[in-house]
């Protein structure tokens, strides 16, 4: 049960944090409403090392992301008899989250006339599904390797490091697809999305959610297993 609510818990700040950035970047009448880019990665960036710091705190290894948990596993370096609690943790903890953030900008989102799902998930700059599964692949790719050379990421000032990581990669990879990195951190909110009656809304567009899905886990998988060869 830690590892569960640790990863819900840690999850689920990252994304009231994370999502709570895109939405006060996209909706009207919020003091942050049209803010660049480096807003945007600045903030996922504290949101996953804010996440991380309440993962470990409450007794998980704070992967908050299957795309690690399932790699570490496959390649021994977690337990399998945790995975399935780390990822119902992680995907839950998404869910939970983004119902939060819908309910924190409930008042901005009734005065937006157009709120796609891009506040929630992530959505292309351009749409080319297999360019953007690339991307996805080299993005979550580069994060996991460097990840995995941190050791035990939860200790010291480790987090912040796992922060400036995702911002880099954010500021450098990610500005092709919005670099989700994280199948839950995609599917829990676009799920919100697509549930709620959100005002205005648009489609959810889950025939690009397999983007989001597959690229980081293979991504990872690559990532964890040229690690393993190297030792």
């Amino acid at each position: 049960m830690k590892g569960f609510i640790g990863e819900f818990l840690g999850t689920a700040i990252m994304i009231i944090l994370g999502v709570g950035s895109s939405a006060g970047t996209n909706l009207n009448k919020t003091y942050a409403q049209k803010s660049n880019w480096n807003f945007v990665t600045i903030s996922w960036g504290l949101a996953v090392t804010m996440g991380v710091y309440v993962a470990g705190e409450l007794g998980s290894l704070g992967h908050l992301n299957p795309a690690v948990t399932i790699p570490y596993a496959i390649f021994g370096l977690f337990p399998w008899s945790q995975v399935i609690p780390y990822i119902l943790g992680q995907f839950a903890g998404a869910f939970v989250g983004a119902i939060l953030v819908l309910l924190q900008f409930w008042p901005h989102f009734q005065t937006t006339d157009h709120n796609e799902v891009g506040i929630f998930a992530t959505q292309p700059a351009i749409t080319a599904p297999i360019f953007n599964f690339i991307s996805e692949i080299i993005a979550t790719f580069s994060f996991i390797f460097i990840l995995l050379n941190l050791g035990n990421f939860t200790t010291g000032l480790k987090p912040m490091i796992v922060g400036l990581v995702i911002l880099v990669v954010g500021n450098s990879l990610g500005t092709t697809t919005g670099f989700a990195l994280n199948p839950a951190r995609d599917w829990g909110p676009r799920l919100v999305y697509t549930l709620f009656n959100i005002p205005h809304k648009t489609t959810a567009n889950w025939q690009y959610s397999w983007v989001p899905m597959l690229g980081p886990i293979i991504g990872s998988i690559l990532a964890t297993a040229l690690k393993s060869c190297l030792h």
